[in-house]
């Protein structure tokens, strides 16, 4: 086996690790909260020693920002794909319905963003990151409806959009906070529909 075959193991075996281990903490995270987890819970959780937690992540609060970029970054492509899938213009109910079906809507994966919502409330440092991470979900949607200004009219209301992607983030953050609440991720669904709809369109799902 040559130094190149071995290093390429052991980058597929550290990469398997580190999965391994945000798999793990995200059960725990989702079961326990976050503030109540200690890295000997998650690495019995993982099947793996200290060892190897240290030799992916420095503390806690890093695998905790990890799991969450990595959901995050997952709801991202999501949302781009699906408003990716119309031409030059937008045709707003049609994207609205793909968003929504493709979303992830996912009561544990709310328990841990509450909890890292809270965490970074108290950590500006952790708040600068997350706001970061919020920025580039609201660009994705921002970047499709400025491509569409000229063939899909927005309400005026909003402004311009970078505008409207905040009302379409501030959507989904209040939908999600009631599926937190009443777990019902159909409803959740068919509310974050209608919602998207009637902020991106006259409320009649056509265009102003």
């Amino acid at each position: 086996m040559t130094p190149q075959d071995t290093a390429r193991r052991v980058t597929r075996r550290r990469a398997r690790t580190r999965a391994n281990l945000l798999d793990a903490a995200f059960a725990v995270f989702a079961a326990k909260g976050f503030g109540r987890v200690s890295i000997e819970e998650v690495c019995e959780a993982a099947g793996y020693s200290r060892g190897a937690f240290y030799s992916n992540f420095a503390t806690l609060d890093e695998l905790f920002f990890a799991l969450y970029r990595d959901r995050a970054d997952l709801i991202a492509a999501q949302v781009a794909d699906a408003l990716a899938q119309d031409g030059p213009g937008l045709d707003v109910p049609a994207a609205v319905e793909r968003v929504t079906e493709v979303l992830l809507l996912d009561v544990d994966w709310l328990l841990v963003k509450t909890d890292f919502l809270v965490h970074a409330a108290r950590d500006p440092a952790v708040a600068q990151a997350l706001l970061d991470h919020r920025a580039r979900l609201r660009a994705a949607v921002a970047d499709r409806l400025s491509r569409a200004r000229g063939h899909t009219a927005l309400p005026a209301v909003l402004g311009d959009a970078e505008g409207a992607a905040h009302a379409v983030v501030a959507a989904y953050d209040g939908v999600t906070t009631q599926l937190l609440l009443d777990r019902d991720v159909d409803a959740a669904r068919t509310w974050l529909g209608q919602l998207l709809t009637a902020l991106l369109t006259d409320g009649s799902g056509s265009p102003e």
